[in-house]
């Protein structure tokens, strides 16, 4: 079998050309500073004070580099250590930072296992490499180790219904390629995956596409020696196996039941995003938040007047007008498709969203009364937050 490190050492994985830092920023969940406030902090973080956060398998850099980056545009201070077993991997990830001029970050070579070594961290980033390990709880265990108080997890793992096709390819690679090296290994592949009959589960399957956007992501994707998939209720199991429990998936609906049809009234959280799960089929990966088993950490809500809200991935005008028209709202996920319907009256409080203003002043700026503002936002927030356009951060505060 080809070792992890081997595997990386190879193909680092994403394919990254550090030169590109330079034409775009590549931004999603987790670990984007707005994000992380509003779920793990209430939305209400004090920027002033340093943030010192662990990038555990950081890869070639994409959760490390967004997190310095912004930041960093912010402003703000922090202290990130970037661990990861591949050097070739992480030379990637020291270009790119490099490229960006992004000075406080410490980069070493090693294990997310050894992770309480490098400190206490108010905020750890792991994602793709806790389902690599031979015993992936060791890794979350390790990881709420090194959490200092009041900190969170920012998570990505592998789901199974959305993968589908891919691990009965992975364990026939592995029995037909053994000893041979990574480069003969993904040769052969390529030339199998070419000629898979029309109706072979992963030639149907269209959530993956890694395996044309480069040879790396072919080999992760479908030549992984060590990969296993946590559903829903197999990733709550070994969250609470290791001291940890989830604080939210980042985008709730997707796992909503009550979008897709009626929930049971007795059927519990646990249960009912569960079944949400295999009724989408579509979740390749678990990507979520997660805190100290026991905390009560509340998500921030609209009902603090003096949150800041961000609008992600929409901007405040063009979704203004469209509400002041009454035109439904496309939601275009790789997992599915929705459509929000927002009344006509919430234009001017959107269009009042600038990563600056609090709540209060867009009630202000919009001439309602606390009441009547809080009856027309609680429609806003609901559909807007769940479906990840729509955050709580003080970061807006600054810069």
């Amino acid at each position: 079998m080809v070792s992890t490190r081997q595997q990386y050492e190879t193909y680092p994985y994403p394919e990254r050309d550090p030169a590109d830092e330079a034409k775009r920023l590549i931004t999603g969940s987790p670990s984007h500073p707005l994000e992380m406030d509003h779920w793990l902090w209430g939305g209400a973080r004090d920027w002033s004070k340093p943030l010192k956060a662990l990038v555990a398998g950081g890869g070639t850099g994409d959760g490390l580099i967004q997190l310095a980056q912004v930041l960093t545009s912010a402003g703000v201070p922090y202290e990130i250590t970037y661990v990861d077993l591949s050097e070739a991997s992480r030379a990637i990830a020291e270009a790119r930072a490099e490229a960006r001029g992004l000075s406080e970050i410490t980069f070493h070579t090693g294990s997310l296992l050894d992770a309480p070594e490098f400190g206490a961290f108010d905020y750890i980033d792991c994602c793709g490499v806790l389902h690599h390990l031979p015993e992936p709880a060791a890794g979350f265990a390790a990881l709420r180790a090194a959490l200092a108080p009041g900190g969170g997890l920012g998570f990505m793992v592998y789901a199974p219904y959305g993968r589908s096709g891919v691990y009965p390819l992975q364990e026939a690679f592995g029995a037909i390629f053994e000893g041979l090296d990574p480069e003969t290994r993904l040769k052969r592949a390529k030339e199998i995956v070419k000629d898979l009959p029309e109706g072979h589960p992963f030639a149907t399957n269209p959530n993956l596409g890694d395996h044309h956007a480069s040879d790396a992501g072919f080999y992760d994707l479908l030549l992984h020696g060590q990969d296993r998939a946590y559903a829903v209720t197999e990733l709550l199991a070994v969250l609470d196996e290791t001291d940890w429990q989830l604080q939210t998936f980042a985008t709730p609906a997707l796992y909503d039941l009550s979008r897709i049809t009626t929930r049971p009234k007795e059927m519990g959280d646990a249960e009912a995003m569960a079944a949400a799960e295999k009724l989408r089929g579509t979740i390749r990966v678990q990507v979520g938040y997660a805190v100290p088993k026991g905390e009560e950490r509340k998500p921030a809500k609209g009902s603090n007047r003096a949150l800041v809200p961000h609008l992600r991935g929409v901007q405040a005008g063009a979704l203004a007008g469209a509400v002041a028209k009454g035109k439904p709202i496309p939601v275009t996920l790789k997992e599915c498709k929705a459509t929000l319907r927002l009344p006509r009256e919430a234009a001017a409080v959107i269009a009042g969203i600038d990563g600056r203003r609090s709540l209060a002043e867009i009630a202000a700026g919009a001439r309602l009364d606390p009441l009547a503002f809080g009856m027309l936002w609680g429609k806003v927030e609901r559909d807007l937050v769940d479906w990840g356009l729509l955050l709580y951060s003080s970061l807006g505060r600054k810069g």
